[in-house]
C-alpha cells in the first residue's frame, strides 16, 4: 500500500492526503489548485514555483521541512541558479523555492503558492463605495517665494522657508513671548538633508508640503499642486489598498491581494502561535505584510501614473492581531488571559521605520484598536457607518475568520469578537475553497425533486442554464456553503440539528467515506474528477461558526437589554456576498426584519480612507473608541450554554419569527417546542 502524506496548499486552504512520491503541481492538481505551467513540465518555465514553508505548524498538526520533499534536481538548480536576480529580490533560495513540477512528497509539507505561479486568481472583493467625504487632509500643500539669501541677510536655509510658509499659512505670532509661529514648525531630517539643494535648484520658488500645520515633509520645486494618499486596510485574509488624490478626494487606483500571512495559520490565534513558537516568526509575519504593502503601492502608482514617493501617507486599518504584525509588536500577550494589546491609541509612524516604500518622511497613521480582539478595523467601521450618531439600536459585524461586533446608538456602544474560523471562507470545509474562477458561490436546492443548482464563478447563469456543464467546478467558497447548508436545512435534507436525514428519495444523499452527504456536483461537472459534496462534517463547521457568531451578537444584545436590533449592517468582503435570508436561516445572524439588514461592502477600508481624507474623524474616532463598552466573552458565565443552544438552525430557542415561513416542520420538530413560546 502506497504510502500517504499531508499537503497543504496556501492561500488557498486546500489540504489532503496524496501518495508519497507524487509531485508537487500533481498533488496540488488532484486538490483542486491550479499551478501555472507551459514547459509541459520540463523545468524551463519556471511558472510553477512554490514557497516550501518549514516549521511546526500546531493548526495542522503537522512538521513541515525541505527535505519531505525530494532533493533539488539538475535541471531544477540549473533553472534557479541562473535566476540569482530572481532569487535575490524576492528574498528566496534555493530549496526553499521549488519548481513544483519537478519536487516529490516525501512527508507532510506546507507549500505556499505565490501570486504569480496561481492558475486561478481568488476574486478579491473589497472594493471602494462611493462616499461623500469632506476633504480635509492631514497634509496640505503651500507655495513659497523666497528672496535668496545675501550678506546682509545670510538667514539659514530652513529658518528662510519657514519664515516663508508663516505668510503661506496664515500664522500669526504666539503668545507673550513674542515668537513667530513658525518657530513651532519641525522638518523632517530626511527632508532637511535635501532642503539646501532643493531651494537652490528650484530658485526659492517651492512647493512645501505639511503634515498636521506642524512638521515639513517635502519641499519640490515650483508649483505642485497634488497630494496622494493610502488607506488599507489588512484583514486576516485579503489585504485591500485604495490611492487618493488628498486634494480632491478623488479614488485612483485600487488594488487587493491574499494576505500572506496565512501560509503561518488560516486564523490570527495560529499565526500567534508561530510567532511564540518560532524564533523568527515575528520577523516573518511582518516582512510579509510589508512586502505585499510595498507591492500594492507599487501597482496603485503605476495605475494612477504616478512615482511611490509621491504618497506622502497611509492610513492602514486591521484587527488587534494583524495590527501588532504591521508595527513589528509581540503578539504573544494577545493570545494569553488577560490578553492584553501593546496599545489601543492611534499610532503615527514615519515610513522609513516600517520599511513602507513612500515617501521616506511620509507619515503612516494606524487608527485605535478597541479591545483585545477588536482591532482598528472594527474603528474604521465605525467611523464609516456612524452607529454613534443613530437613535436606533445598530448591530454592525464585520464577517470574517474573526468577527467583530458592535451594538448600539449614540447613547452607548458595546462590542466584543469571536473566532469563527476559517469555514466560512472555504476552508475545514471538504471541498472548500476561496472566491476563484470554479468555485460555486449560489446554490438552491429544490424542496420536492431534492436536486440542486448552483452559480460558478467564471460562469454565466446557473448550471441549469447549459445545455452541457462540464468540468467547470473546482470547490465551493463561503457564499455558497452557507447557501448549501442552509438549502439543506429548508429542503428537509437535514434536521434542526444538523443531521441528515435517512431514507429520503434521492440518489444524492448517500454515505460517504467520512459519514452522510449531499452531492451537489458530480464527477463529470467538476474540473477535480470527483463529487462535489457537503459532509456531515461540514455541516458541523458550519454549525460551530455560526454559533459562536449569534451567541456574540445575542450576548450583546442581551447586556444592552435588548431583545432584536432595529438595524443588523453585514461588512466586509464576505458579509457583502451571503445571502442575508439564508443566513438567517441557519442562524448566523439574529432574528431582525430582513429589509432591515444590510451589507455594506468593506467599510473598514471606507472608514480608513475617510480618516485618510478627513484628519478631524481621526480625532472623532479616537473620542468614540475609548467610550465603546468592551465584553469578553469568555467572562460570561453563560457563553457555553447559550453557545450549544445556538448550534441548532435556526436556534434551539428563539422564534426567528422573520422567516419562520422557511423553516420546515417548526412545530412538529420535537427540538423546536419552545419556539412557539
Amino acid at each position: 500500500m502506497t504510502k500517504k502524506h499531508t499537503v497543504i496548499l496556501q492561500p488557498s486552504g486546500r489540504r489532503g492526503q496524496v501518495d508519497e512520491g507524487m509531485s508537487i503541481r500533481a498533488a496540488a492538481r488532484e486538490l483542486g489548485v491550479e499551478i501555472e505551467s507551459i514547459c509541459a513540465e520540463n523545468a524551463t518555465c519556471g511558472k510553477c514555483m512554490v514557497l516550501v514553508e518549514e516549521g511546526r505548524f500546531e493548526k495542522y498538526n503537522i512538521n513541515s521541512k525541505r527535505d519531505h520533499l525530494s532533493p533539488v534536481g539538475v535541471e531544477e538548480r540549473a533553472y534557479l541558479t541562473r535566476r540569482p536576480k530572481l532569487l535575490k529580490d524576492k528574498g528566496w533560495e534555493i530549496g526553499q523555492v521549488r519548481l513544483s513540477c519537478q519536487c516529490k512528497v516525501l512527508g507532510d509539507v506546507l507549500i505556499n503558492v505565490p501570486e504569480e505561479s496561481r492558475g486561478n486568481k481568488q476574486i478579491v472583493r473589497k472594493s471602494a463605495r462611493e462616499r461623500a467625504i469632506e476633504i480635509k487632509p492631514s497634509v496640505r500643500k503651500y507655495y513659497v517665494s523666497m528672496t535668496p539669501p545675501n550678506l546682509e541677510r545670510p538667514i539659514a536655509d530652513w529658518e528662510r522657508l519657514a519664515k516663508g510658509l508663516e505668510t503661506a499659512m496664515g500664522l500669526v505670532r504666539r503668545g507673550e513671548e513674542n515668537l513667530p509661529r513658525w518657530f513651532d514648525l519641525n522638518i523632517d531630517y530626511q527632508c532637511l538633508r535635501v532642503l539646501s539643494s532643493t531651494l537652490r535648484e528650484a530658485k526659492w520658488n517651492v512647493t512645501v508640503s505639511v503634515w498636521q500645520d506642524q512638521e515639513v515633509i517635502e519641499v519640490q520645486a515650483g508649483y505642485v499642486e497634488d497630494s496622494y494618499g493610502a488607506a488599507v486596510d489588512i484583514g486576516s485574509t485579503t489585504v485591500a489598498l485604495y490611492l487618493c488624490n488628498l486634494r480632491t478626494g478623488e479614488l485612483l487606483a485600487a488594488e487587493s491581494e491574499m494576505n500572506p500571512q496565512i501560509v503561518y495559520g488560516e486564523d490570527v490565534m495560529s499565526r500567534i502561535q508561530y510567532a511564540i513558537e518560532n524564533k523568527d516568526g515575528l520577523e516573518k509575519l511582518h516582512k510579509a505584510i510589508i512586502g505585499t504593502l510595498n507591492k500594492l503601492l507599487k501597482q496603485a502608482a503605476k495605475t494612477a501614473r504616478i512615482k511611490t514617493e509621491e504618497i506622502l501617507e497611509m492610513v492602514l486599518v486591521g484587527n488587534s492581531t494583524m495590527h501588532h504584525f504591521l508595527l513589528n509588536l509581540h503578539p504573544k500577550d494577545l493570545g494569553l488571559a488577560p490578553f492584553v494589546p501593546a496599545i489601543h491609541k492611534s499610532v503615527d509612524v514615519k515610513a522609513r521605520e516600517l520599511g513602507l516604500q513612500i515617501n521616506s518622511s511620509g507619515n503612516i497613521h494606524v487608527l485605535p484598536t478597541i479591545a483585545s480582539f477588536v482591532g482598528a478595523d472594527t474603528s474604521a467601521m465605525i467611523l464609516a457607518e456612524e452607529p454613534h450618531k443613530q437613535d436606533e439600536n445598530w448591530l454592525l459585524i464585520d464577517v470574517g475568520t474573526n468577527a467583530e461586533l458592535v451594538l448600539g446608538n449614540r447613547k452607548r456602544l458595546v462590542c466584543t469578537s469571536t473566532p469563527t474560523g476559517p469555514a466560512l471562507e472555504g476552508a475545514h470545509v471538504e471541498y472548500g475553497m476561496r472566491a476563484a474562477p470554479g468555485a460555486m458561490e449560489r446554490v438552491h436546492i429544490d424542496e420536492t425533486t431534492l436536486e440542486p443548482k448552483y452559480k460558478v464563478i467564471g460562469v454565466d447563469g446557473w448550471n441549469t442554464d447549459h445545455a452541457e456543464f462540464k468540468g467547470q467546478v473546482k470547490g465551493i467558497c463561503g457564499s455558497a456553503i452557507i447557501d448549501s447548508v442552509a438549502e439543506l436545512f429548508r429542503a428537509g435534507i437535514v434536521d434542526s440539528r444538523g443531521k441528515f436525514k435517512k431514507g429520503l428519495n434521492s440518489d444524492r444523499i448517500r454515505e460517504g467515506e467520512s459519514g452522510w452527504e449531499y452531492v451537489i456536483a458530480w464527477s463529470e461537472e467538476t474540473s477535480i474528477g470527483r463529487d462535489i459534496p457537503i459532509t456531515q462534517q461540514d455541516v458541523r463547521q458550519i454549525q460551530l461558526a455560526k454559533a459562536a457568531l449569534f451567541t456574540a451578537a445575542r450576548t450583546l444584545l442581551k447586556r444592552s437589554g435588548l431583545q432584536s436590533p432595529d438595524k443588523i449592517i453585514l461588512a466586509g468582503g464576505f458579509g457583502s456576498y451571503i445571502d442575508k435570508e439564508k443566513a438567517m436561516l441557519i442562524g448566523l445572524i439574529p432574528d431582525c426584519a430582513l429589509e432591515n439588514v444590510y451589507a455594506v461592502g468593506n467599510a473598514a477600508g471606507d472608514g480608513a480612507r475617510i480618516a485618510l481624507l478627513n484628519v478631524e474623524k481621526r480625532k472623532e474616532i479616537e473620542s468614540v473608541t475609548r467610550r465603546v463598552e468592551r465584553f469578553e466573552l469568555p467572562t460570561d458565565p453563560e457563553f457555553q450554554n447559550q453557545f450549544m443552544l445556538a448550534t441548532s438552525f435556526p436556534h434551539m430557542s428563539e422564534p426567528f419569527e422573520h422567516i419562520a415561513h422557511l423553516i420546515p416542520n417548526r412545530v412538529a420538530d420535537p427540538m423546536a417546542k419552545n419556539f412557539m413560546k
